[in-house]
């Protein structure tokens, strides 16, 4: 009689084998990495060179504390440098905040921006009723305060220095013989300085304060109008120095110093008032 085969049963057990596990994962998360790497490499070796800054200021100080560059004029605005380029951007921004007051139908026909050589000119002029100030006082009235409130929030993010101007028309101020238009046309202009470096202005942006009582009319053929009583808000340019690295205001908006070495002996006195 012949032997009888023993019956193998073979089982085979669930799941993948060694060579089918998780490693090929990684591998490939690698890849993708990669790639989108060369991606972003490809990306800026074709973009300005104003994006190629935006991008390397970032990975340089992502806190966003950088004294030169920023974003955009939609981010921070903390280390956005204002230039005669960008200068008609901050005027947009300026306005869409404006555009927000309260009473701004009220005030829109009494509040002119415009760019300068100097820098943006934002011009602020009161009405026959008083639009910014009492009547004949230094004293803000609510509409003037949130006014300068919102243009001192948007300002004082930004690193360019400030003038502030006091106007008056040509009426005779009759309180006082002691007080008059260059009084008070001063008087209003720090005032102004006042509430806004309390709201967000900076304590060193504000560069000069400036009186002119009635020097200046914006209307010289009525120096009665009343849209000559203003406060006028310059927001001085910014030139880059590329070589050193830094900021500086433009001489637009700054006084010139004699060089020690050329200056010239100062002219006998005409008697003419600077």
């Amino acid at each position: 009689m012949e032997k009888t085969r023993p019956i193998v049963i073979l089982k085979k057990k669930g799941g993948h084998g060694g060579h089918h596990g998780g490693a090929w994962k990684v591998a490939y998360a690698d890849f993708v990495t990669a790639m989108m790497s060369l991606f972003i490499v490809l990306w800026l070796l074709n973009s300005s060179k104003k994006v190629q800054e935006a991008v390397g200021g970032y990975f340089k100080d992502p806190s966003g504390t950088a004294e030169k560059i920023g974003s955009t004029m939609a981010g921070s605005g903390e280390n956005f440098i204002l230039t005669k380029d960008n200068m008609p951007k901050l005027k947009d921004q300026l306005e869409q905040k404006i555009r927000q007051l309260t009473d701004f139908e009220k005030l829109k026909s009494h509040i002119d921006m415009t760019v300068t050589s100097e820098g943006l000119r934002i011009e602020l002029m009161e009405s026959a009723a008083g639009t910014l100030f009492d009547n004949g006082s230094p004293k803000l009235n609510n509409d003037g305060q949130e006014l300068l409130i919102t243009l001192a929030q948007e300002l004082g993010k930004l690193p360019n220095k400030i003038s502030i101007e006091g106007h008056t028309d040509s009426q005779a101020y009759a309180l006082s013989g002691n007080y008059g238009n260059w009084e008070l046309s001063t008087d209003r202009a720090n005032a102004a300085r006042r509430l806004m470096q309390a709201n967000g202005l900076g304590i060193g942006q504000v560069t000069q304060v400036r009186g002119f009582a009635d020097q200046r009319l914006r209307k010289p053929d009525n120096p009665l109008d009343p849209s000559n009583r203003r406060i006028s808000l310059i927001v001085q340019y910014t030139v880059l120095n590329n070589d050193a690295g830094d900021a500086k205001p433009s001489a637009e908006g700054d006084e010139k110093k004699p060089d020690a070495k050329n200056a010239t002996p100062p002219a006998a006195n005409s008697g003419k008032k600077e």
